[in-house]
């Protein structure tokens, strides 16, 4: 997951391939709450790890239920069989409303039928988030609930520490046109008190989103609770009703999160090679209602076809066609419509979506706002939104080869390309699906490139989704930005790289490294890295074969060779001096120079050397030429190494430094010298933090992003 202020995707030409989506949150959450009420242990596989998840995980550890981890994807669930375990507890539950609604109704009913307290409370934003029509229908029951700040909304106090008798003689009337997850709270809490009689439900409205109801029935069923259902007005569980485990549970990959890859493939051209987007884990089968999106996709236009656990996706009609659609069916991934409509052949609408104003931002302004940042016409309503795309049709996004004219420089702030498209910093609210939609509006015809700020809060639903993103997308080389660092040795080059990378959330190519890796792995074969060994042809030869077949890849803080982590093994003085020989050696150059120009990955890559920005990436949109005098380059070195107790000579590390110097400055091939484009930067009297800061402002100003 991308923890960083923002991200920045660069213009994508077209998407090919397989993915695998994480399990669904609505299902994972409901099924950890019936596995923590029920008899018996329950076996969770490919449940979803993400914020709302852990938050629904602490929240039944604090409440005594056992919880163990099984694998990556899997939890074992001690039941607690309805039984409170502990009776005082305050639990705070994020943004989580699959956690907030379900845990105050069934927490309600035991509190006031068992005798215990609890406070419940969440981030801001879920303070805003309305609980009302949930606690009054809690009230009828007779469950003391108490909104502690706003009468309404979280946080609430639930149960008095008091045993209080329940009141389920009549039927519980309950509100559905705010949202299903009122519903839903009930139909899963009050089967822990149905011992003694049928307890009825009413709707006194019209019920929204009835398919997450459909996804309630179905695990409810599942966990040995059949629910009558009258229509959509009226429901009943059977007195006698209680929970038991099903022992083992799979939870079906997300519906809402393949919305995106499904959008993705009607929208990108191919990859070469590939036959669009291949979705596993979620077919035309699923219980979940946002599956109802392949029909919405397939309106607009998309080649989609579907198995009970896969789904395939291609680019059918294009432009895609406007359309105009009642989407309470499908609230949440509706959402993605709204950023293909961006790709339409005229104006789309999405109806009855009034929903979106109380989820974790307000949705339809937030959509309204982001698209018009783009260049989008925009109307919205109280449950409406209206788009059309910038400036009339669009145009196919890029089919690969060369890029357009200037396509590796930066664009003017505020530029707009064609068709009317705007480079836009897209402002994600904290809210997981806004971020996730518009990392779509990289396909725009006119070629731009986009920012999404606070990338992380995809981790709400989908952490590894830019990831997953960029594992099926492609561009042209030259799209790709790189950030060259380059100087000479001891100048700090590589923290510095390493810093600007994970700031930025770029791939980092340490190109020092791989020639001590060269170094480190001629030593394991036995061969020699003297200089009078380098210079027989036959041994250079077999040194550049070495280099050929590298494995090597680069981790946080880590460098790994064949799968071995060998970070403390190339910082020893030996592998640093044994690098510099080799780097000398032409076929050993030539050899590294493909694996180098691999590493140019999206989103994006900070290359570190003595030679990046003059014979690796002499395209690079930024270079930098980090510097220091010999003298504090060798005061650097002298305190690092004595601070780990390696006993040093300051002069004698001042000497070597100025002959690596000299040898690096006059090799015959690619001496070390800064690009002539290249930016200075002396950092003889700054610290890391100040020249990351200067190479970052270097860089932002050359991106040129609109300021929000």
């Amino acid at each position: 997951m991308y923890s960083i202020p923002s991200l920045d995707l660069p213009p994508l030409a077209t998407a090919g391939g397989r993915v695998r989506l994480p399990g669904s949150k609505s299902i994972s959450n409901r099924v950890l709450l019936l596995a923590a009420l029920s008899e018996g242990p329950t076996q969770v596989d490919d449940l979803l790890d993400s914020d709302d998840t852990r938050v629904m995980l602490d929240a039944l550890r604090a409440l005594g239920c056992q919880i163990d981890t099984t694998g990556p994807q899997s939890v074992r669930v001690q039941g607690m069989g309805g039984r409170l375990a502990v009776r005082e507890a305050a639990l705070f539950l994020g943004n989580a409303g699959t956690a907030m609604r379900p845990l105050t109704a069934a927490l309600a009913l035991m509190a006031t039928a068992q005798g215990a307290r609890f406070e419940l409370s969440g981030v801001p934003r879920m303070h805003e988030r309305p609980i009302g029509d949930l606690v009054d229908a809690l009230r009828q029951l007779g469950c003391p609930v108490q909104c502690l700040h706003n009468e309404g909304y979280p946080p609430l106090r639930i149960g008095d520490g008091q045993v209080h008798p329940l009141r389920l003689d009549a039927p519980i009337r309950v509100r559905g046109d705010v949202s299903s997850q009122f519903l839903t709270a009930l139909l899963l809490a009050l089967p822990l008190v149905a011992q003694h009689g049928d307890v009825v439900i009413e709707m006194a409205t019209e019920l929204i989103s009835k398919p997450y109801i459909e996804i309630t029935l179905n695990l409810l069923e599942r966990f040995g609770v059949r629910v009558q259902r009258d229509g959509w007005d009226r429901f009943t569980i059977a007195r006698g009703s209680r929970y038991t485990s099903p022992g083992r549970i799979a939870v079906e990959a997300d519906a809402s999160s393949a919305s995106y890859f499904i959008a993705l493939g009607a929208i990108a051209a191919p990859t070469p090679g590939t036959d669009g987007i291949a979705i596993d884990g979620i077919g035309l089968s699923s219980i979940q209602g946002d599956i109802r999106f392949v029909e919405a996709a397939r309106l607009m236009g998309a080649d989609i076809v579907g198995e009970d656990n896969a789904l395939r996706v291609r680019r059918g009609a294009w432009p895609l066609k406007a359309i105009d659609l009642d989407c309470n069916h499908i609230p949440d991934a509706a959402m993605t419509l709204a950023v293909m409509a961006l790709y339409a052949d005229g104006t789309t609408t999405l109806r009855n979506i009034a929903s979106w104003r109380v989820k974790e931002t307000d949705r339809i302004a937030a959509m309204a706002t982001e698209c018009r940042q783009l260049g989008a016409t925009v109307e919205e309503g109280a449950d409406f939104i209206r788009i059309t795309p910038p400036r009339g049709p669009a145009a196919g996004p890029p089919q690969g080869g060369t890029a357009p004219s200037g396509g590796s420089e930066p664009h003017e702030v505020g530029s707009v390309g064609a068709h009317g498209w705007r480079q836009a910093t897209i402002h994600t609210y904290d809210d997981h699906r806004v971020a996730m939609c518009f990392s779509l509006a990289a396909f725009n015809p006119a070629q731009l490139p986009v920012r999404i700020d606070d990338p992380k809060c995809v981790g709400k639903t989908f952490p590894d989704y830019f990831e997953t993103l960029f594992s099926v997308c492609r561009t042209p080389a030259e799209r790709i930005p790189v950030i060259c660092i380059d100087g000479p040795t001891a100048s700090g080059k590589g923290t510095l790289a390493a810093e600007v990378a994970s700031t930025l959330g770029y791939h980092l190519l340490d190109s020092g490294a791989l020639y001590r890796l060269v170094g480190l792995a001629a030593e394991r074969e036995g061969l020699s890295t003297t200089e009078a060994d380098l210079r027989d042809p036959a041994h250079a030869e077999r040194m550049g074969e070495l280099a050929a077949r590298l494995d090597v890849r680069f981790t946080p803080g880590k460098t790994w060779l064949e799968g071995e982590d060998v970070t403390e093994a190339l910082r020893a003085e030996a592998a640093g001096m044994a690098a510099s020989r080799v780097s000398a050696v032409p076929q050993v150059r030539a050899a590294l120079l493909d694996l180098q120009l691999n590493f140019r990955h999206l989103p994006g890559l900070v290359a570190d050397g003595r030679d990046m920005g003059t014979v690796i990436f002499p395209g690079a949109p930024l270079k930098v030429y980090l510097t220091a005098s010999a003298e504090q380059r060798a005061l650097r070195r002298h305190k690092q190494l004595i601070s780990k107790g390696i006993p040093a000579i300051l002069a004698d590390l001042l000497a070597d430094l100025q002959a690596r110097d000299a040898r690096d400055m006059n090799r015959t091939h690619a001496p070390l010298k800064p690009a002539e484009d290249a930016v200075l930067l002396d950092n003889s009297h700054l610290d890391i933090e100040q020249s990351v800061a200067r190479v970052l402002d270097w860089w932002h100003g050359k991106q040129a992003f609109p300021v929000r």
